[in-house]
């Protein structure tokens, strides 16, 4: 299986460049750190989906394709998140590359196995070393390729009629695939319950660094 680091889109709510995925946390890049983890546990197909230049310096693939996502603060979102899934007929494991990953989660993702589409986040009860008091998504394992294309024509399409309560990310593409209310969380999805986390805000990277090991 292909293992795809996402660091496609822009982020505007970001320092400088608005590229979050190289955000140091203990000296690693969040980009590098996954890399890592993965390579520690067996995974030797890693590649990065972007478009900018600066991601060539982690000696993997970079793959490019047409993402015109921007991340500029809550609801305020220009382009669909969904672009940032770079289209390939392989079994994939997407990871967003914004997740300060630990070693456990990374060997709970690669050794998940399904036959479709599965999502890891966080979810309740969180783990002491939980840094937010709410849910994140990590990543998704796609084995089903043409199910995840179809979930997301799908997610534009509802997000056409207006049928979402906020621009769909994550949690709405979940929720499709899965079926039913398109706002409301699936809770179907693997429980990665530990310090593991995204970082959306440069005030988090403290916070979210103090409780990593590994």
């Amino acid at each position: 299986m292909k293992y795809i680091i996402m660091c496609g889109g822009v982020s505007t709510t970001w320092e400088g460049t608005g590229i979050r995925q190289l955000t140091k946390v203990k000296g690693e890049a969040l980009v590098e750190r996954t890399i890592r983890l993965l390579r520690e546990a067996g995974v030797t197909d890693i590649a990065i989906s972007s478009n900018n230049d600066v991601f060539e310096q982690f000696g993997v693939p970079v793959l490019r394709h047409e993402n015109d996502y921007q991340s500029a603060g809550y609801n305020k979102n220009k382009g669909y998140w969904c672009n940032g899934f770079y289209p390939t007929e392989e079994p994939t494991t997407y990871l967003f590359g914004d997740v300060v990953f630990s070693p456990e989660a990374i060997r709970k993702i690669v050794g998940y196995e399904t036959d479709d589409i599965m999502l890891f986040g966080s979810k309740p009860p969180f783990a002491p070393e939980y840094p937010k008091w709410y849910i994140e998504p990590f990543g998704f394992k796609v084995v089903n390729t043409q199910h995840l294309r179809e979930a997301i024509a799908k997610v534009k399409e509802i997000d056409k009629a207006g049928g979402f309560h906020r621009q769909p990310i994550a949690w709405e593409l979940w929720n499709v695939v899965r079926g039913g209310d398109p706002n409301h969380i699936n809770g179907g999805y693997v429980a990665i319950n530990d310090y593991t986390c995204d970082i959306d805000y440069p005030s988090e990277i403290n916070m979210v660094s103090a409780r990593v090991r590994g």
